[in-house]
């Protein structure tokens, strides 16, 4: 079985309102997707307040309980006690327990792992990513196609790369495709959703998830054609409530399309889920 992760940063099940530009007019496989082939999912995880990102990302890929572990949701890069927690048992870990060959492809624009891994704030990705060496991608992969930008279109890194040209989304599927063709388990992180969420500018929003969107349906095309299964899902609501400025306390989406799609949507429920459900479709 080969699996594309998509993880979308900041994205919540929420009813069509006037300040929800995830709508099917705006990003209509997305919606369509969300519709019939997920089910919403718990991201408060019984803990008080709004969730956040660093326990949420946390939750996701190790399967434990991290706010539940910290006493809080935490924002932003995980501190000491998180980050041992990734670093002990991660889901990439598990994967290469097993054999499997696991990449994460955003591009890092850094010339080593050993820059990235001397940067004081990492993200839950890269703490993850840092456990795995060989699953990173750097500069020299984006150059050669063999990575995306977090962006999808590369036009975020312009004032400083600008020799690396920008691309359509569609094309971004494509890469994204390739790479997944040569791993078990692919890994791609989006949190442009969750700034524009932040921002509250509906027009920006909207703007997001309709590059987002039309980098889906290039790459639902070809998942279905390889028979991929593709997993999608996020940390937390946000940008489906574009009014407030701060995250939801709303569901979020699990989608999953492919092999083995009933078995790993019908055992996640929580964030806690998704690690042990994916590992157990690899083991079946």
């Amino acid at each position: 079985m080969k699996i594309i992760f998509l993880f979308m940063d900041g994205v919540g099940v929420r009813p069509a309102a006037a300040d929800n530009p995830v709508n099917a007019e705006v990003c209509p496989t997305l919606c369509r997707l969300v519709a019939t082939r997920s089910r919403p999912i718990d991201a408060c995880l019984g803990v008080e307040g709004l969730p956040q990102s660093a326990t949420g990302q946390g939750t996701i890929f190790t399967g434990v309980n991290c706010a539940r572990l910290m006493g809080k949701h935490c924002e932003g890069f995980p501190g000491p006690l998180l980050r041992q927690t990734i670093q002990k048992d991660n889901l990439f870990l598990q994967l290469r327990k097993r054999g499997k060959k696991v990449c994460f492809s955003n591009a890092y624009l850094v010339e080593s792992t050993e820059e990235l891994a001397s940067r004081r704030f990492k993200s839950v990705t890269t703490v993850m990513a840092l456990t795995a060496p060989e699953t990173i991608r750097v500069a020299d992969d984006l150059v050669a196609n063999r990575a995306l930008t977090q962006d999808l279109t590369r036009e975020t890194i312009q004032d400083h790369w600008p020799d690396i040209p920008t691309i359509p989304p569609q094309r971004a599927a494509e890469h994204l495709f390739a790479i997944a063709r040569e791993n078990d388990f692919t890994l791609y992180e989006f949190f442009q959703t969750d700034v524009s969420g932040h921002s509250m500018d509906y027009v920006r929003a909207c703007s997001v998830l309709r590059v987002y969107d039309r980098f889906l349906s290039s790459l639902m095309r070809f998942v279905e054609a390889a028979g991929i299964t593709l997993v999608l899902t996020s940390d937390h609501g946000n940008i489906e409530e574009v009014s407030e400025r701060g995250h939801s306390r709303n569901r979020v989406p699990f989608v999953v399309c492919g092999p083995g799609e009933n078995s790993i949507r019908e055992r996640t429920s929580s964030l806690t889920d998704i690690t042990p459900a994916i590992l157990s479709a690899y083991d079946s």
